[in-house]
């Protein structure tokens, strides 16, 4: 069988493997194999053919690493807090002083920190602004959604 072939059937198996994992490395590797390939077709030595698919291989790992960073978006932290803007019931101080409180939220009670220096007496209604574990992050006004 030709040289050239078997860069072919591999490269096609490497984009086969790809569309089943959808990892783009394999993508990459996979254009290197099909330069492999090009080079085989044109008389090139086994050493050529290896250079130039491993050159084009690493290549488009850089680019798809690269890609991959610049898709991917930092993670904004509160971005899947869904009750943010929830109301809260206010029912007892752990540690005023600290601001660590015990509210009351769909019917069980959580941990609280108070994100302001204001201390509402017990029973007052406060908004989720955010949360830090098991912890919820509260303030007296609702925040912006």
């Amino acid at each position: 069988m030709e040289l050239w072939l078997i860069w072919t059937v591999v490269g096609f198996a490497l984009v086969i493997i790809e569309l089943v994992t959808g990892t783009f490395y394999l993508l990459a590797l996979a254009a290197g194999v099909f330069v492999a390939a090009v080079v085989a077709a044109f008389g090139g030595n086994v050493l050529v053919q290896a250079l130039a698919g491993s050159v084009v291989a690493i290549a488009g790992a850089v680019f798809v690493h690269h890609w991959h960073g610049a898709q991917t978006k930092p993670d904004a932290g509160q971005a899947n807090l869904l009750d943010k803007g929830q109301a809260v019931v206010l029912e007892s101080w752990v540690n005023e002083a600290g601001g660590m409180a015990r509210v009351k939220y769909r019917g069980a009670s959580w941990e609280a920190r108070l994100a302001a220096t204001e201390r509402p007496a017990p029973g007052a209604m406060l908004y989720i602004e955010g949360q830090d574990g098991n912890t919820l992050l509260v303030g007296a006004t609702p925040p912006v959604r």
